[in-house]
């Protein structure tokens, strides 16, 4: 019974990276092949997190890939930050939307937030988003 609970949490976890972010990436993956108990709790835990609104969740999934960003650059986890800032570019969310958020987190965390990780997420983000529109 315990490996039956645990193998299908484990596919609702791969379903719900796949689902929001295209793949498992690597850190989980590894995470899965050494720790599948927690691998599990945390899908778990992310499923409920990245709900969509039409399946129960309040925000849609842009603006928890925004949130997810600015969290990840206030706490300097850039690889992170890069990973949701792709996810939310890809769910619409604009280069300026992105910019100014990266901005209130110059506010709560100081321009050291900016140097350490915002740059480097935006610069990511403007890359995949391509050269602007000519007008």
């Amino acid at each position: 019974m315990a490996d039956e609970l645990l193998d299908a949490a484990v596919a609702r976890g791969i379903v719900n990276f796949e689902a929001t972010s295209g793949q498992v990436p690597d850190g989980f993956r590894l995470l899965l092949a050494h720790a599948p108990g927690a691998f599990a709790g945390y899908g778990l835990l992310r499923e409920a997190a990245m709900r969509a609104p039409e399946a129960g969740g309040a925000l849609d999934l842009r603006t928890k890939e925004l949130c997810l960003v600015l969290l990840d650059v206030l706490a300097g986890a850039t690889d992170g930050a890069k990973a949701h800032a792709a996810n939310a570019l890809r769910q619409g969310l604009t280069l300026p939307q992105l910019a100014e958020g990266l901005v209130l987190c110059i506010l709560v965390g100081g321009i050291t937030t900016w140097n350490r990780s915002g740059r480097a997420v935006l610069e990511h983000a403007a890359a995949l988003a391509g050269p602007p529109a000519q007008t």
